[in-house]
C-alpha cells in the first residue's frame, strides 16, 4: 500500500485521464522547444511593422510598437524583391514536379523481387549518401554541362534525394501488400497502370510528404545559387536575403528608387524574412494532415 501511495503522488489527474509526471515533463520540454521557434518568428514579425524609432531603440521585443508597414510598401514597390519571388515559387514548384517524379520512378522498381541487381543499385544510391566529389568538380561538371547561370543548375543536380528515395521505398514495402499488386497484375494491369491507378492513390501521405521536404529543401537553399549563379535576375530570394542579412547598410540592401523607402535596414530585413517566409506558411496548412499521417506511418512501420 506505501509504494502504490508513492506511485499516486507522482500522477495527477487531468480531463478525467492519469497524467504521470514524465509526461508533464515532456510536454514542458515540447513547451520550451516550440517556444523557440516561435519567439524568435514573432520578434521579427513584430519588428518589420513597426516603427524606426522603435527597432533603433531596441524596445520591439515580441509586440509592435507604433504600427507601421513601410517596409512591406517599400518591398512591394521593388521590383527586384517581387520577381526574385515569383522566380523561387516558379522554380520550387518545378523543382517539386521533377523531384517528385524522379523519387517515385527510382523507389518503385527497387521495391519489386523480379528486378535484377536491385540491392546492387539500392547500394550505389546508398553510397551517394556518405560520399560526394566535392565543389570544385561539381563546378566544373555545371560548366562543362553549359548549366552556369542558368535555373537548370538550381533544379537538376539536387532534383533526386537518395533520403527521400529511399523513405518512399520503405513505405511502399511496408504499406501497399504485394497480393493487390499480384491481382492486379493477373487481371492483365501493366506496371504503369498499377502505378498510376493503386500505388499512387494510396501513398497520398508519402507523397505530401516527401513533396513538402523538396519544396522546403529547395526554398530555403542558396549556397548553389552563390557559387552557380552571377545574373541578378536569376537569384533566388533566398540568395537576395541572404546577402541583406549579412549586410547592415542600405546600400547593400539596394532596394530600387521606385520603392520609396523610408525604413531602416533593420526594419528592412525583418520585412524581408517575413515576406520570404510567407508563400511556406501559406502552403503548410493545406498538406499538414498528410505529413502528419506520412511521418506516423514511417515512424510505426518503417
Amino acid at each position: 500500500m506505501s509504494e502504490l501511495k508513492s506511485v499516486n503522488k507522482h500522477k495527477t489527474y487531468f480531463g478525467g485521464n492519469r497524467v504521470k509526471l514524465a509526461d508533464i515533463i515532456i510536454m514542458l520540454v515540447i513547451s520550451i522547444l516550440c517556444l523557440t521557434c516561435i519567439l524568435p518568428f514573432m520578434h521579427i514579425a513584430s519588428k518589420s511593422i513597426s516603427s524606426n524609432t522603435a527597432v533603433m531603440s531596441k524596445s520591439v521585443y515580441l509586440l509592435p510598437k507604433e504600427i507601421d508597414f513601410s517596409a512591406y510598401r517599400s518591398i512591394f514597390r521593388d521590383g527586384t524583391l517581387t520577381r526574385s519571388m515569383v522566380y523561387t515559387v516558379y522554380m520550387t514548384l518545378i523543382f517539386t514536379v521533377f523531384g517528385m517524379i524522379v523519387t517515385i520512378c527510382g523507389a518503385y522498381p527497387l521495391t519489386k523481387k523480379r528486378l535484377k541487381g536491385r540491392n546492387f543499385l539500392s547500394f550505389f544510391i546508398l553510397f551517394t549518401l556518405y560520399f560526394s566529389a566535392g565543389l570544385i568538380p561539381e563546378y566544373l561538371l555545371m560548366k562543362k554541362l553549359g548549366l552556369l547561370n542558368t535555373m537548370w543548375v538550381l533544379i537538376l543536380p539536387l532534383m533526386f534525394s537518395p533520403y527521400n528515395m529511399l523513405i518512399m521505398k520503405s513505405f511502399l514495402q511496408s504499406t501497399i501488400p504485394e497480393s493487390l499488386e499480384e491481382s492486379a497484375f493477373l487481371d492483365g494491369a501493366t506496371d504503369f497502370q498499377i502505378l498510376f491507378k493503386i500505388i499512387l492513390p494510396l501513398s497520398k501521405p508519402i507523397i505530401a510528404t516527401l513533396s513538402l521536404f523538396y519544396a522546403v529543401g529547395r526554398w530555403n537553399a542558396y549556397a548553389d545559387a552563390k557559387y552557380y549563379i552571377t545574373k541578378r535576375a536569376l537569384q533566388p530570394i533566398q540568395y537576395i536575403l541572404s546577402n541583406m542579412v549579412l549586410s547592415s547598410s542600405m546600400d547593400a540592401i539596394s532596394l530600387s528608387e521606385s520603392a520609396e523607402v523610408k525604413s531602416t535596414p533593420e526594419v528592412i530585413q525583418a520585412a524581408t524574412i517575413m515576406f520570404a517566409t510567407l508563400p511556406i506558411i501559406c502552403v503548410y496548412p493545406f498538406i499538414q494532415k498528410y505529413f502528419v499521417k506520412g511521418v506516423m506511418i514511417g515512424a510505426i512501420k518503417g
